[in-house]
């Protein structure tokens, strides 16, 4: 899909329930639109985490939060020589957000920002937008909680929209439009719960989320 319509919240809202989702053009400015065939997404049923990672999260050698730096995660994602994030693009997530309906997760050594992610949430379905780090390390982190805090919440779908070798690692895996869109057509109907973990919860992957009291988050209904 190429039609420049402006991502307004109202616009990409609408466009996410509809499986499509936007990117911009650094060169022109223009924002394109996407509904790529196959589609992939990470089962939260089947999570991979990786050895070296794994003992990185139990020691806790990042502190997770979400929600605290939005506008700070959306700008490193898109510092880099060439990105898909344009202004227009930050506007209208960072408006998104200021909604309730757009996440940033962060991952700090002090007070330093080490890395993050930020996606849009609709029903019990995450859309990932982006992710970046500036310590090794941190973006998969902030990953590995953004998982386990989806599943504790009642999220069913987390969509990565392309699978990359980085992302297979993790589990991801690609299926056909059709079947992603009944997918998310389910998960749209879910009440959820938006971080309801502590860090050192998340943290514990020795303990299925189930064991933990889940139920302290923010609700969320079919628009974020």
């Amino acid at each position: 899909m190429s039609a420049d319509i402006r991502p307004t919240p109202t616009v990409l809202v609408r466009a996410y329930a509809n499986g499509i989702f936007p990117m911009g053009d650094g060169r022109t400015g223009t924002v394109q639109w996407y509904s790529p065939d196959p589609r992939a997404h990470l089962p939260l049923d089947d999570v991979h985490v990786p050895h070296n990672l794994r003992a990185r999260i139990r020691k806790r050698a990042f502190a997770v939060t979400s929600d605290q730096a939005f506008d700070r995660v959306i700008r490193a994602c898109a510092d880099r020589d060439r990105t898909w994030i344009t202004s227009r693009i930050i506007q209208a997530y960072t408006q998104l957000h200021e909604r309730g309906a757009a996440h940033s997760v962060e991952c700090w050594q002090g007070d330093t920002l080490a890395g993050g992610l930020y996606g849009v949430t609709l029903g019990g379905a995450f859309f990932g937008e982006s992710m970046f780090f500036e310590i090794s390390n941190a973006s998969k982190v902030a990953l590995i909680h953004l998982t386990r805090q989806l599943r504790a919440g009642g999220f069913t779908l987390l969509d990565t929209q392309y699978a990359t070798e980085h992302l297979e690692r993790f589990g991801v895996v690609e299926i056909p439009r059709e079947d992603y869109l009944d997918t998310l057509d389910v998960a749209l109907d879910q009440r959820t719960t938006w971080w309801p973990l502590s860090d050192a919860e998340a943290a514990a992957l020795d303990r299925p989320v189930s064991s933990f009291d889940a139920a302290t988050g923010n609700e969320s209904t079919g628009n974020g």
